[in-house]
């Protein structure tokens, strides 16, 4: 359900060759930041879960971006293959197109930006971070892979927010690996009791609290002179 203080619409938006669908959020105040989402394995801007997050992030004053990273015509391919959502490096590739695009593209920039990755989704998120270290600003990952991100993850520098449900036992050792060899500030919250997708009770409440503070914490607005750098 969208969030009433915040204004929605679809967007058509190029990256890397391909025209992606996407669903922009806009809070009706002065907007504190930007966020884009990449979305996991099999998931696209329809996910319930983050749409939830990013109903959230709009009441706090955060400009949301949920975009699918494969068009229909992949997307029919990997529902039979199941290939396309792990092309980890075609979907970094992607996030990093995107954040391009909000860095110079109303409403977002200006802004400080922010990804949200779920899943394999926040292998190609790090990527992206990795790739574009004067625009990204912080970095949350749901039930994530960042292992995925394997040799850019030294690259990434920005503030890293792993979070992992109790329950999910191998990913929470995925994601311990993989901050050791994150280049930046990182921290790995386990959400008590929770699974894999965060279905349990106020787990994904949880999320959408500890996504919301981080990126607050840590989103500035650009300088004119940042951006012409």
């Amino acid at each position: 359900m969208n969030a009433p203080d915040a204004l929605h619409r679809s967007l058509q938006i190029p990256a890397a060759g391909v025209v992606v669908e996407a669903d922009l959020g806009v809070p009706r105040e002065s907007p504190r930041g930007a966020v884009l989402f990449a979305h996991g394995s099999g998931s696209g801007r329809h996910s319930s879960r983050n749409r939830y997050v990013a109903d959230e992030l709009n009441r706090a004053g955060l400009i949301t971006v949920l975009a699918d990273l494969l068009t229909r015509d992949e997307e029919r391919v990997d529902l039979r293959t199941a290939a396309l959502r792990f092309d980890i490096d075609l979907l970094g590739g992607r996030v990093t197109a995107l954040t391009d695009w909000a860095a110079h593209s109303d409403p977002t920039t200006g802004l400080g930006v922010g990804l949200f990755g779920a899943s394999t989704g926040a292998a190609a998120a790090l990527i992206a971070a990795a790739n574009r270290p004067d625009v990204v600003q912080a970095v949350v990952s749901r039930g994530g892979r960042p292992d995925l991100a394997d040799a850019h993850l030294p690259r990434v520098h920005q503030p890293t927010l792993l979070i992992v449900g109790e329950r999910d036992p191998v990913v929470v050792e995925l994601n311990r690996k993989a901050m050791q060899q994150l280049g930046g500030e990182t921290r790995l919250t386990i959400v008590p009791d929770a699974t894999h997708l965060f279905e349990e009770r106020g787990a994904l409440e949880q999320v959408a609290a500890l996504a919301r503070d981080w990126f607050l914490g840590h989103l500035r607005p650009v300088s004119h002179e940042t951006e012409e750098t």
